[in-house]
């Protein structure tokens, strides 16, 4: 039995959603998300309250039914909240900036690294040193913070790098004479 699954997802107020086959569709003050599921499970909106379950007893049944409900009650979650990463930099002379759709990084390389921002998720520089990627969608905002981090992933002497806020980064210790 699947812990996850067997929880309801219940809509905040203000988000509405509808079932149509196998496709859910979510609509709140952030925008509309839908996902398709498997056949292995079924999906039910009664009285603000999303229910998945299992159509039988298989063991892709039982998988698909936790998946199923994790993703529904993220697309709750980005059309009432959103997501959001932040990410800091650290280093001498890092720094980021925005100019128009376009992220400009100065990472010790000898150029400027140009980062365009995708539809569907915005980028802000709050501080030189911060970056905050916010969007509706989990899997979207997690992949552009990764592919921004991407650039100059923080080192283990020193910690310069761009890194997750709450990431913690091991240290080692350096050489001994």
């Amino acid at each position: 039995m699947s812990r996850i699954g067997k929880k309801p997802v219940e809509l905040p107020s203000g988000v509405t959603a509808t079932v149509s086959g196998q496709t859910v569709e979510v609509k709140g003050p952030k925008g509309a998300l839908n996902f398709t599921a498997t056949d292995d499970v079924t999906i039910e909106v009664n009285d603000n309250v999303i229910t998945v379950t299992p159509r039988g007893n298989s063991k892709r049944a039982r998988q698909q039914w936790g998946m199923s409900r994790t993703v529904v009650q993220n697309l709750v979650t980005g059309v009432s909240q959103g997501f959001r990463k932040e990410l800091e930099i650290s280093g001498v002379g890092y720094r980021a900036q925005m100019q128009g759709n376009t992220l400009k990084l100065s990472l010790g390389y000898s150029h400027e690294v140009n980062f365009e921002v995708p539809e569907g998720v915005t980028v802000t520089a709050p501080k030189q040193t911060e970056i905050v990627v916010e969007g509706i969608d989990p899997q979207l905002v997690g992949q552009v913070a990764a592919n921004i981090r991407e650039w100059r992933k923080p080192e283990p002497y020193k910690g310069k790098g761009i890194k997750y806020k709450d990431e913690y980064i091991f240290r080692k210790e350096g050489k001994k004479k």
